[in-house]
């Protein structure tokens, strides 16, 4: 059971780390851009993904997936099992037996970060991160 559990734990804390966006370099690059033109966004930035305008503002998204892969396990652990009856009547030695089976099989995680900038006039006014990896 352990051989399952630990790996799960690795997992488990490799998807919080994710959970702990955005770290401060791209927070300072994000604000960097406020107060820029649009102009200026896209040269920084690229074209972006989508676009929406109403009420007056524009709101320009940048989205970024991918897809990672964690390693599954085979599941067999050698072990030592017990012996038998041996030669003459006594009872012989432990020999080498099948520790278990049973393994998982690889995790496949979809990894998405959404980054909106909301202009008015022209000019960014803020951003704003979603998703599981920004």
């Amino acid at each position: 059971m352990r051989h399952v559990i630990i790996p799960a734990a690795i997992a488990s804390l490799a998807l919080l780390a994710g959970c702990a966006y955005p770290n401060p370099q791209h927070v300072q690059a994000l604000n960097a851009l406020v107060g820029k033109s649009e102009t200026d966004l896209v040269r920084a930035r690229g074209v972006p993904t989508k676009t929406y305008e109403t009420g007056g503002l524009k709101f320009v998204a940048y989205d970024m997936h991918r897809i990672d892969s964690l390693p599954g396990d085979a599941g067999f652990y050698p072990g030592f099992g017990y012996g038998g009856f041996g030669y003459g009547g006594g009872f012989g030695y432990g020999g080498f037996g099948y520790g278990g089976f049973g393994g998982f099989g690889p995790e496949i995680i979809q990894r998405d970060c959404s980054t909106t900038f909301e202009l008015r006039n022209n000019l960014v006014q803020s951003w704003s991160l979603r998703g599981n990896d920004c």
